[in-house]
């Protein structure tokens, strides 16, 4: 899926006349998701140096999972202050991605190691090693498994007391596998994801990998003005007590708390 899917206009790559009557028939009477924008309700200062790959909402505190090899860590983030109450490292070697809270442990991957490493969310105290297959990049969890993105359009729901995998969906937006599927995180049953060098968050049913609604990030993205190219939108976290929804990004100053219309 090449990464101009959603421009313009959330356009289906191709046009209608480039396809055969049958495709293009098909392609019509698939109901492409809505998009909405989202309101910035507040705005909250975050390291401009974290590489952000994962992110979830703790008790009193973001979790946030950083990357890059030599750099990785997991970390507790107060929210007012952007400071970091606690840092874990993660192996020099291994390049850290996404996480998930798990009972009362956090779970964060590796890019290409297969290692995903289990903490103590509260004391992010190491509590052990599990192995899977292939690459991580997202993760997030509901009632019974852990989820799992590659950067592909197939999403993994694993064991998580073992890692294997029980079961795959692939992601589909309007009709088509979407691909690059990054950050995850479960919100009111539906999963929120980043999709990799695209301003947009899509909301995938779990059950089906289609892709029901699209949050439109782009003026948030054009605030934080970034010229690194690799500083994209990356980093999604649901306070469900609170009903707050944050927002952030690679080697962003700030993370945004947004609301979304109904």
């Amino acid at each position: 899926m090449s990464r101009w899917l959603f421009l313009p206009l959330l356009a289906l790559t191709g046009s209608a006349s480039a396809r055969p009557p049958q495709a293009a028939a098909r392609a019509a009477a698939v109901r492409q998701p809505a998009l909405v924008v989202p309101v910035v309700v507040r705005r909250h200062p975050h390291d401009r140096e974290a590489f952000t790959e994962g992110l979830v909402w703790d008790n009193d505190a973001l979790v946030e999972s950083v990357g890059l090899e030599g750099r990785s860590d997991v970390r507790r983030v107060d929210l007012a202050s952007g400071r970091v109450r606690l840092r874990r490292t993660i192996p020099a070697a291994q390049f850290g991605e996404g996480l998930a809270l798990w009972k009362r442990e956090a779970i964060s991957l590796t890019w290409h190691d297969g290692v995903a490493h289990r903490w103590s969310a509260a004391t992010l105290k190491p509590l052990g090693t599990m192995r899977y297959a292939g690459e991580g990049w997202g993760l997030t969890a509901d009632a019974t498994s852990l989820i799992r993105s590659d950067g592909s359009a197939t999403l993994f729901f694993h064991d998580p007391a073992t890692m294997k995998v029980r079961r795959t969906v692939t992601v589909t937006f309007a009709g088509r596998p979407l691909d690059q599927i990054n950050e995850l995180e479960m919100v009111d049953g539906a999963i929120l994801a980043n999709v990799w060098h695209q301003p947009f968050i899509v909301r995938i049913d779990p059950a089906s990998g289609v892709v029901t609604r699209v949050i439109d990030l782009r003026a948030i993205v054009a605030e934080i003005g970034a010229r690194d190219p690799e500083a994209v939108a990356n980093g999604i976290a649901w306070d469900a007590k609170g009903r707050r929804l944050f927002v952030t990004g690679k080697r962003w100053p700030s993370l945004f708390e947004i609301r979304l219309p109904r």
